[in-house]
């Protein structure tokens, strides 16, 4: 099973971006994530696919009515944390409140069950492995945090879906789709890596894996589909980060999501 998964989130969730975009003034910037995140689910249902959304509870507590929309068109609802923020800034403290908090929204929302997980950022890393645990005692079954990527993951990582130990009992966890390129793992599954990628690209190495009877994980976020997303000033890192490849990117992704069959992640389980 190849899992399709959704960052729901607005455009300006960045982590670490001040000014403009600093949390406080969130209220203030114009949303594009209701009409993003329909746009989206129209995808989906032409091409046939069901996913797990990951959803930021910030979102969840403004726009109910949406994650009543997604269950509705049949698909998964996960957690994404509620402020959007990077797990290894935060204490264990902290980030068990942030998470309760995330909870909360969805459940108010009316989602009844929550199964699974994803940092923001890929954030659950060698610096903040304690979350795992958390996550074990809130009732979590995955997790989709970790990835065999340098500078915001470990290469070492493993690049298919595996069970993590932890004190309070084993996790699955979900990476995302990573190629080799050069010696070096590089991103397939999501963001810049796959906005930029050919789509047969991503589809060879998907058939390459599913014929060693392994699954992929495939991530995207509403506003990589807006035809005129909202532009903000950030670095060169992070606006390649963010901007990089979006030009027609609706059109290459529905070319992948009609050629390989996907699912949400509990159907892996």
């Amino acid at each position: 099973m190849n899992a399709f998964t959704v960052d729901l989130e607005e455009w300006f969730h960045i982590c670490g971006a001040g000014g403009r975009l600093a949390p406080a003034n969130w209220d203030a910037l114009p949303s594009r994530v209701v009409a993003n995140t329909r746009d989206l689910l129209a995808l989906l249902e032409t091409c046939g696919v069901s996913a797990t959304f990951f959803v930021v509870g910030w979102v969840a507590d403004r726009h109910p009515e949406l994650i009543a929309d997604i269950q509705a068109c049949g698909h998964e609802i996960g957690a994404h944390s509620f402020a959007h923020r990077r797990v290894y800034e935060l204490s264990p403290d902290a980030f068990a409140e942030d998470l309760d908090r995330n909870l909360r929204a969805l459940r108010a929302a009316g989602v009844a069950t929550i199964r699974g997980f994803r940092a923001p950022e890929w954030s659950i890393n060698d610096r903040s492995l304690w979350a795992l645990d958390t996550l074990v005692r809130k009732g979590f079954a995955f997790d989709s945090s970790m990835t065999p990527l340098r500078l915001i993951g470990n290469p070492s990582y493993p690049h298919v879906r595996h069970t993590r130990a932890t004190p309070h009992g084993p996790i699955e966890e979900f990476p995302p789709l990573v190629g080799r390129r050069l010696g070096q793992n590089v991103p397939l599954g999501g963001g810049w890596g796959l906005r930029l990628s050919r789509p047969r690209t991503v589809i060879r190495e998907i058939e390459k894996r599913n014929s060693l009877g392994q699954g992929t994980t495939l991530f995207v976020h509403p506003w990589e589909i807006d035809d005129d997303p909202p532009r903000a000033l950030l670095g060169p890192a992070a606006h390649f980060v963010h901007y990089a490849g979006l030009g027609g990117f609706r059109h290459r992704l529905a070319e992948v999501l009609r050629r390989v069959p996907f699912g949400p992640m509990h159907a892996a389980l």
